[in-house]
């Protein structure tokens, strides 16, 4: 489906309005027993996320939408140091909070809450953007080019990672990783950063006791059923209840608080258990549709900032719903990450709205 000038991409739109409202009631159906027991409210969490995500996030849609994206190239700067100063605020006795979750990652305020590590996937994305695009060719010079963009890139990831927040550090380091690899790195140089990834975060796991416990139980989750295994093999259960047609929207027995975190980071689980393996699959492949999309309308992009851009956002939201599948099905430890425009989370979504502004901005100009 083409797109004329000034028209943004309808196919795009679509598979993404989609995405969004299977989201909603999905959300709808996971909370409803935790709703009601936590604030008596059945509609809690949805009508929190519709308050709180939608429609801020609706209207940075619109902001993102019609902004002349070319601005974001000299706002770059400013944009990222901003996003840092927000990551800086975490640390700050009375305004970060772990708020049960066992990272400092939120900024607690008398009128609401938020997480600056979700404006830092936005803003890295134009920031480094910016830079590849402005560096062109000189990527290829180890030291004045890959290490220098890699260096920058990296000061987010620092930051998260005291927070610490290994889910979301690794959503950054996919961002950065596609990033480099889309500008023609080296595969020399991207071979040197794979192993020094991969050893990082093998270091990362045996400096804490509890992030080895996590590995242990995803290589053994029967070990511990009760204890530190008891959430994966509860999403185990639910996934493997649903069988091939579900028990039905609305149906889930796991959601009555036997999974933990059914509105947030454990939600694929509960869509498993109502809607089924084909329904489930369905859902996905839609998800799929709409990153292909996004993909195309990158590639159709006359613009390299732009296409830089498109490209980390879709890799931003394909990490972040791999890393949150993966974990619920034992392919992966649990890391706490939640599923794009699914789980419950006014700051990710109202993020993750603005980001497909851009997007639809994009295709705008771009010959699909």
């Amino acid at each position: 489906m083409s797109t004329g000038p000034f028209k943004s991409d309808i196919a795009f739109l679509v598979y993404f309005s989609l995405v969004l409202i299977f989201g909603l009631i999905f959300l709808t159906s996971a909370s409803s027993v935790i709703g009601f027991d936590k604030f008596h409210d059945t509609y809690f969490f949805v009508k929190h996320q519709l308050l709180y995500g939608v429609l801020p996030g609706f209207a940075g849609l619109l902001f993102f939408s019609k902004l002349d994206y070319q601005k974001l190239r000299s706002w770059s700067p400013m944009l990222f140091i901003g996003s840092l100063l927000l990551l800086v605020l975490v640390f700050i006795p009375g305004l970060g909070s772990a708020l049960n979750t066992g990272n400092r990652s939120w900024v607690v305020l008398p009128w609401f809450s938020f997480q600056p590590s979700e404006f830092a996937k936005f803003a890295l994305i134009i920031y480094f953007s910016a830079f590849l695009a402005k560096i062109g060719p000189e990527i290829k010079n180890f030291k004045e080019g890959f290490l220098t963009a890699l260096g920058v890139a990296m000061i987010p990831v620092v930051f998260v990672m005291l927070q610490p927040d290994i889910g979301t550090m690794a959503i950054l380091c996919f961002i950065i990783f596609g990033l480099l690899f889309i500008a023609d790195s080296k595969m020399s140089h991207m071979s040197l950063l794979t192993g020094a990834a991969v050893l990082g975060f093998i270091v990362l796991i045996f400096v804490a006791p509890y992030r080895l416990a996590r590995f242990t139980t995803f290589l053994h989750p029967d070990l511990d059923p009760q204890g530190i295994g008891y959430h994966i093999n509860q999403s185990f259960i639910a996934i493997g209840s649903g069988g091939f047609f579900g028990s039905g929207l609305g149906q889930s027995r796991q959601k009555y608080q036997y999974l933990p975190e059914v509105q947030a980071d454990s939600i694929f689980a509960i869509i498993a258990e109502e809607m089924g393996f084909f329904l489930t699959l369905g859902f996905l492949a839609l998800f799929l549709l709409f990153v292909q999309r996004g993909l195309k309308i990158a590639k159709a992009s006359q613009d390299v900032f732009a296409r830089f851009l498109v490209t980390g956002i879709m890799i931003w939201f394909v990490g972040q719903a791999f890393l949150n599948i993966a974990a619920m099905v034992g392919l992966m430890p649990l890391t706490g990450v939640p599923l794009p425009f699914v789980s419950y989370g006014g700051t990710a979504l109202v993020v993750a709205l603005s980001a497909v502004g851009l997007i639809l901005n994009v295709s705008k100009h771009s010959k699909i």
